[in-house]
C-alpha cells in the first residue's frame, strides 16, 4: 500500500528540518506519496491567507498530515485572525483533530539534560492526552471591546458533553495500552466548564473499570510534575490547561527539540508536528535540533499508517544516535563533556539515517 502523506515544511527552522525528515523517511522500506504545501507565514507571504483553501482540501485527502512549524516575529503585528496560528487551527478544526498526543518521553542518555535531578526523571514516559479543537481557543464569543471608554477582552471557555466524552474515551483506552492509570485536570472547584469536564470523565469511567482513575487541578497537577513526574502515566485535560503542562512536561525530557505530537481524528488521520516553534532567530544556521521532527515521523508511521515496524526502527535509531553521545546544542549537557559529540542539523540527520 502507498500511503499518502501531505507536508507542510511551514516557517523557520520547520522549513530548515523538514527536508532532512524525510530523507529519513526515504531510508525506511515504506511506499510514500508525498505532496507539499504552504500554512502560516509562508502561506500569507505567497497566498494572503495562513491557510489556504487548496492546503486544508488536500490535508483532507491525505492519510496523514506533516508539518514542521509556524509563525514568527515577522507577522506579529497582523490582525489574530490573520496570523499564522490562525492557519494551524484552522487545519486542525477542519480535520476534526480533536486528540493531541503529546508524549514526554526521555531517553535514558539525556537524563542530565533535564532541568530536574535524574534520579526524578530517569525512566520517565508521560502521555499527555490534551483536547484540541474546542475550549478557550475556539469558544465565542471573544475579542476586546471598548466599554465605558476602557478596552476590555474577553474568551470563553466552553465545552460539550460529546466532546468531553470522546476524548476522555480516546484517554482511556490509550492507558489501557500502557500502565492502567489516568489522571484528568481540571479546575473543578471555580470553573464550570471544567466541573461538566470531571463529570463526563467520571461517567465515561464506568465503560473502562479496569483503568485507575484520579482528578488533579491544573495547579497541582503543574506543582506535581516537577516534584515527582514519574507518578504519572497518561494525563488528559483540555485545550488550554494541555497546551500548558504538556509544554512544561517537555522540560521535564531536556528540551522542546526531543518532542513529537500527534493530533488524531476518529478516522485516525493526524496532524504530525514537533512541539517546539519556528525558532527565527536560529533558523538556516544548522543548529536546530531535528530529532522531535523525525519522532513525529515516527508517530504518524504508527497511528495514520499502521508501518509499526517502521515506528520502532525510528525510535530505534534516535535512542542508539543519542547513546553514541551525538547531541544537537540544545542537548549538549555541557561544552565539553566526555564522549559527547556536538553537531548540527544535517549531521543529526545523518547519524539517525547511518542507524537505521
Amino acid at each position: 500500500m502507498t500511503h499518502r502523506i501531505l507536508v507542510i515544511p511551514g516557517d523557520g527552522i520547520g522549513a530548515e528540518v523538514m527536508p532532512h525528515v524525510l530523507r529519513v523517511l526515504g531510508a525506511l522500506d515504506v511506499a510514500l506519496s508525498i505532496e507539499e504545501a504552504d500554512l502560516g507565514g509562508v502561506a500569507i507571504d505567497g497566498h494572503g491567507t495562513p491557510l489556504p483553501p487548496q492546503t486544508l482540501t488536500a490535508a483532507q485527502a491525505s492519510d496523514a498530515v506533516l508539518l514542521g512549524a509556524v509563525g514568527g516575529p515577522r507577522w506579529d503585528a497582523l490582525p489574530m485572525d490573520q496570523r499564522p496560528e490562525k492557519g494551524l487551527l484552522g487545519l486542525r478544526a477542519g480535520l476534526d483533530a480533536f486528540a493531541n498526543l503529546r508524549p514526554a518521553l526521555l531517553f535514558a542518555p539525556l537524563a542530565d539534560a533535564s532541568s530536574l535531578r535524574p534520579e526524578l526523571v530517569a525512566g520517565l514516559d508521560i502521555l499527555i492526552v490534551r483536547e484540541l479543537t474546542g475550549g478557550i481557543y475556539f469558544g465565542e464569543p471573544r475579542g476586546v471591546e471598548n466599554a465605558s471608554g476602557r478596552r476590555r477582552g474577553f474568551n470563553t471557555d466552553v465545552y460539550t458533553e460529546d466532546e468531553i466524552e470522546r476524548i476522555a474515551r480516546v484517554a482511556f483506552d490509550l492507558a489501557g495500552k500502557r500502565n492502567g492509570r489516568l489522571t484528568s485536570v481540571d479546575k473543578a472547584n471555580v470553573l464550570e466548564v471544567t466541573q461538566l469536564w470531571r463529570t463526563v470523565v467520571t461517567e465515561v469511567h464506568a465503560d473502562f473499570p479496569h483503568i485507575e482513575l484520579d482528578h488533579l487541578y491544573v495547579d497541582n497537577a503543574a506543582m506535581q510534575l516537577v516534584r515527582a513526574p514519574k507518578q504519572f502515566d497518561v494525563m488528559v485535560t483540555g485545550n488550554l490547561f494541555g497546551d500548558i503542562l504538556s509544554d512544561a512536561a517537555a522540560m521535564l525530557t531536556g528540551s522542546l527539540g526531543m518532542l513529537p505530537s500527534a493530533s488524531l481524528n476518529a478516522r485516525g488521520q493526524g496532524i504530525y508536528e514537533p512541539v517546539h516553534g519556528s525558532a527565527p532567530d536560529i533558523a538556516g544556521r544548522d543548529v536546530a535540533n531535528p530529532l522531535a521532527t523525525i519522532l513525529s515521523a515516527a508517530m504518524m508511521l504508527r497511528y495514520s499508517l499502521g508501518e509499526v515496524e517502521a515506528a520502532d526502527r525510528v525510535e530505534s535509531a534516535v535512542d542508539r544516535v543519542l547513546e553514541e553521545g551525538i547531541r544537537t546544542a540544545d542537548i549538549v549537557p555541557v561544552e565539553d563533556a566526555d564522549g559527547v559529540r556536538k553537531v548540527g542539523t544535517q549531521a543529526m540527520a545523518e547519524a539517525v539515517i547511518g542507524a537505521l
